[in-house]
């Protein structure tokens, strides 16, 4: 049977994987430190396992900015980030020895690729996931194939219209209050002082938190609309209730201008990942399948 390795490289963790068709059989998590220090981890990993059963192919699905673009000169290395000595790694290079296929996409992409096909998206033309947690990130698959272009979806630097009286600057280093700066676990963080998950549900900054993230919702529903958004992620799961709220307020933006867009509705569109940690390594195992 063929054999396919998927890499998820994430800002906290790698997770290689190894499969045999839509099946994880082996499954290996390394601490996100320095990039050689990382990726050489992974890379002996994969070693082991090419040496026992040989490879077909290996797919990368890795936190971004990254290009992905195959005709660009830099094809392959991580863009401008604040993840410290991560700038300009190329993340190909060393599998390359495997003399075996290599595919690359967003973490967020392979997720939503692996949602659309084997998860919570099956039966949708369109799927968006958002991933909240650490930042924010948006995979967007249309037709089945994840969307590329100009770079790759970066829908957690969309910008909103800020809710009247919220002061917070925002903490995201390049944008300030961009989405990313507002509701990201960081800034949550920084808006309770604390941890936010201990905070009161009742707190009115909630409230803000889930207009913004409303504002997100409708704006993709306007956008792309997709047939199925999924939200995962640190936040995205734990904050349920912060989801719930959102998609309670993206009836009353849209105001009837997209035909059964009601709350009813909200509970078909926003859904929580069936694949759970699944979903980065199997869609990095899909990107290896389809290369």
């Amino acid at each position: 049977m063929t054999h396919y390795a998927g890499i998820e490289i994430g800002g906290t963790k790698l997770v290689a994987a190894r499969g045999r068709g839509h099946s994880i059989v082996d499954r290996v998590t390394i601490a996100t430190t320095t990039p050689a220090e990382t990726l050489g981890k992974a890379v002996r990993v994969l070693t082991e396992w090419h040496d026992h059963e040989p490879l077909s192919a290996i797919g990368v699905a890795s936190f971004g900015p990254v290009r992905i673009d195959r005709a660009a000169n830099d094809y392959g290395k991580i863009l401008a980030t604040p993840k410290p000595g991560w700038e300009g790694t190329d993340l190909l290079a060393e599998l390359r020895r495997f003399g075996v296929p290599v595919a690359l996409d967003t973490d967020v992409n392979a997720a939503a690729l692996a949602e659309a096909r084997l998860g919570a998206g099956q039966g949708c033309d369109s799927l968006i996931y958002i991933t909240i947690g650490t930042g924010i990130g948006g995979g967007v698959v249309v037709g089945g194939r994840s969307a590329h272009g100009l770079l790759h979806p970066e829908l957690g630097h969309m910008m909103l219209r800020r809710v009247e009286g919220d002061d917070f600057a925002g903490v995201c280093p390049f944008h300030g209050d961009c989405l990313e700066g507002l509701v990201s676990g960081p800034a949550l963080h920084a808006r309770f002082a604390g941890d936010a998950a201990a905070a009161d549900p009742k707190d009115p900054r909630w409230d803000t938190i889930a207009s913004d993230l409303a504002q997100l919702l409708a704006n993709l529903l306007l956008a792309l609309s997709p047939q199925r958004i999924v939200i995962g992620g640190g936040v995205g799961l734990g904050q349920r209730s912060l989801v719930r709220r959102a998609a309670d307020k993206v009836p009353r933006i849209i105001a009837g201008y997209l035909p059964g867009i009601d709350r009813a509705a909200m509970d078909r569109l926003i859904v929580p990942p069936s694949l759970g940690a699944d979903a980065g390594p199997l869609g990095a195992i899909l990107l290896a399948a389809d290369d």
